[in-house]
């Protein structure tokens, strides 16, 4: 088996376990957890696990129709998936794959809530917990489901002095995002890329042109 074929496989069995997390916990989460019930891990207030539904980006972001949504999240895990193959077969480093695979392991795990969720559970209300029901019995149509979100960090909290403009005696909470193994895949990723892997990226797909490289270790 050549380096190539190895990294093949590393990437898809990296995709595969991070997308497997990611549903692993949603899945119990969903069927645990009434909408907005939160559990304190290990006691502390600022650990939770809350669990929310959104039909938006990352970290809760509305930023258009759900479908328009769900179809460019779709696009953008098939352009990366050809981006990782085509950095296979210029023999990238095995972490700059890692990294990319990560990110598409993210928006997968996205995906799969917005295409399917909405087809095989009930509702989550704030007084009961959902359940499976059969295909296409469930809260929503096809692309249309809610994604699953759960890890809440609220580190600190405050009220704004009345003197500050704007938000003067409003309250700040820090960090007030719930999020799910996806994005953090997704965030993790893309920091990773702007901080270590960045002059790689270049190097591979711009001072180079087509031509094969030497892998990096």
């Amino acid at each position: 088996m050549n380096r190539k074929q190895k990294q093949v496989y590393w990437a898809v069995g990296i995709v595969l376990l991070l997308l497997i997390v990611d549903q692993l916990v949603k899945v119990y989460v969903k069927t645990h957890f009434a909408l907005g019930e939160a559990v304190h891990v290990f006691g502390l207030d600022w650990w939770q696990l809350k669990f929310i539904e959104n039909d938006g980006m990352a970290f809760g972001m509305e930023l258009g129709p759900k479908l328009f949504l769900t179809l460019f999240r779709i696009i953008a895990s098939c352009a990366g998936a050809w981006l990782i193959c085509r950095m296979i077969w210029r023999g990238v480093s095995h972490g700059l794959l890692l990294t990319c695979a990560a990110i598409l392991a993210g928006a997968l795990g996205n995906i799969v809530d917005c295409m399917f969720y909405g087809l095989v559970f009930s509702p989550s209300t704030f007084d009961s917990v959902a359940s499976w029901v059969g295909f296409g019995q469930g809260y929503g149509s096809f692309m249309q489901g809610r994604v699953v979100d759960m890890f809440y960090f609220p580190l600190f909290s405050f009220d704004w002095p009345t003197w500050v403009p704007f938000v003067g005696g409003t309250p700040f909470e820090f960090f007030s995002a719930i999020f799910n193994v996806a994005d953090s895949c997704i965030t993790c990723g893309v920091f990773s890329l702007l901080f270590f892997y960045r002059k790689e990226l270049d190097g591979h797909f711009n001072a180079h042109g087509g031509e094969e490289v030497t892998p990096q270790p």
